[in-house]
């Protein structure tokens, strides 16, 4: 499965662990709380890309975003010896989700799904939220670099990233971005749904409405 194969990613590179180790928690558990989470997180940077009007300007805004947020180093950061800097993350999740109201209830949906404690997930979300916009401004300067987006672990992020919204593999754009990275937004900004039809950000943004009335 997708999730699976990304949870894989996260723990090759050290993520699960530092998730584990920063929260206090077991591999196993940080490693169940982050499938949970992961398709909201992804599905966050997806319509950032989407409202800013889709397309190769919708993959370059959202690259500048990330670029303006830190870039790769949000990652080194959480994978460094040095403390996570959190409000780096809690940023990320403020362009992404537009609402600490929105980060309660993706972390109060993914504990139904987990049995985890939401106060837990809610710690993780800026953590992983970090990782994973690492990752992605990670692999647009190698993109940039390099037309084919190639193999190994950047190939494979860009794979999975794409499908885990549930929209299955991601187009491989030609030019511009190139490979890995055009693909996993190519997914998000073409394919990327729930099984009800919906992004998987926007049911959750409609729980968080109807928590709030």
């Amino acid at each position: 499965m997708a999730a699976t194969d990304l949870i894989s990613i996260l723990q090759q590179t050290g993520g699960i662990g530092a998730i584990a180790s920063q929260l206090g928690i077991s591999p196993q558990v940080a490693e169940a709380g982050a499938a949970a989470l992961l398709p909201a997180v992804v599905g966050g940077f997806g319509k950032q890309a989407e409202n800013a009007g889709g397309g190769e300007g919708g993959l370059g805004s959202l690259i500048g975003m990330l670029g303006g947020l830190g870039g790769a180093s949000l990652a080194t950061n959480v994978l460094g010896p040095e403390p996570t800097e959190v409000d780096r993350g809690n940023d990320v999740l403020g362009q992404i989700f537009g609402s600490k109201d929105v980060s309660r209830t993706v972390a109060a949906h993914a504990a139904n799904q987990t049995g985890i404690d939401p106060a837990l997930l809610k710690k993780m979300l800026p953590i992983l939220a970090m990782l994973v916009a690492g990752y992605m401004s990670h692999q647009a300067s190698g993109a940039q670099g390099q037309q084919s987006g190639g193999g190994g672990l950047g190939g494979m992020l860009g794979s999975v990233l794409g499908s885990v919204l549930g929209g299955g593999q991601p187009a491989q754009p030609s030019g511009g971005m190139g490979g890995v990275l055009g693909g996993v937004l190519g997914s998000l900004l073409g394919g990327g749904t729930t099984k009800s039809g919906g992004n998987a950000l926007d049911e959750i943004i409609g729980m968080a409405g109807k928590l709030g009335r």
